[in-house]
């Protein structure tokens, strides 16, 4: 088989094979909502869903389960619906990935809503994250959960490159840019490939360094009863092992990774 080029790779496979892995979340999304209800999830939403891969694996995951990913950008949109909606056949028909801003109120309600990626660190006005926490306890069912991703640590904070090696590319993390006064922060991510070839800043995110104490504090603000923090374990090089486990205190991590979850 031909390796992959710059010209030949497709941005959107790079990125789900390097940042994403919707069966482990699906995984964690049952198991914390059995925990806090002692029943099973059946609907969900994936704002900032980008290529909807959580939704559609979520549906894939149960013939009573629904889904529907929100997102303002048209093309990872088309390209979900292409790659992961056409592959259910049937199911297809219980998620839908609509073009459409998460700050907008919508009618429907769901057993849980997900922020991942970070990808409400795009709001960098207090008030804005404030309104987008409300309209989502808004779109929640009283027997339901908000789940969002958050990192942090010393080292979010430095300008660098981190560089992971997969079998037939690399993908590049650059913190290119953090402003202490502002919480103004940029970063890209860019893929390199066996024949020298680039694609650089493949995806570009121009956000606001939120912690982990102001987003618990703008959710109870909103009206969430609650935040619960799941923390992530290490493996014996001090690395992060996938394991996330509920903790009333963090540890000094340079830099740390931890999933919130708000219930109404």
């Amino acid at each position: 088989m031909a390796k992959l080029t710059a010209k030949t790779a497709d941005v959107y496979t790079l990125y789900e094979n390097s940042v994403q892995d919707p069966e482990t979340e699906v995984r964690f999304l049952k198991r914390v909502y059995k925990k806090k209800y002692n029943k099973r999830p059946t609907s969900l939403r994936e704002d900032f869903c980008g290529t909807g891969a959580l939704a559609c694996e979520w549906v894939k995951d149960s013939k009573k389960n629904s889904a529907m990913g929100v997102d303002l950008d048209p093309a990872p949109l088309k390209w979900g619906t292409e790659h992961h909606v056409a592959s259910l056949g049937k199911s297809a028909d219980r998620v839908r990935l609509v073009e459409a801003d998460v700050l907008k109120p919508r009618d429907e309600k769901f057993d849980i809503v997900s922020a991942n990626n970070f990808s409400y660190f795009c709001f960098k006005e207090r008030d804005v994250l404030l309104s987008y926490f409300k309209t989502v306890l808004g779109s929640l069912n009283k027997t339901g959960f908000f789940y969002l991703d958050i990192y942090g640590g010393p080292e979010a904070q430095v300008p660098q490159l981190e560089e992971w090696e997969y079998d037939d590319y690399s993908y590049v993390w650059d913190q290119d840019y953090f402003d202490p006064v502002s919480g103004d922060y940029l970063c890209y991510i860019h893929f390199k490939f066996p024949d020298g070839s680039k694609i650089k800043k493949a995806f570009t995110y121009d956000w606001r360094l939120w912690n982990l104490m102001e987003v618990k504090d703008l959710l109870i603000e909103a009206g969430f009863s609650s935040t619960k923090v799941f923390w992530e374990g290490t493996d014996k090089d001090g690395d992060g092992n996938g394991v996330f486990r509920p903790v009333k205190k963090g540890d000094g991590a340079i830099a740390w990774l931890a999933y919130l979850v708000a219930t109404p």
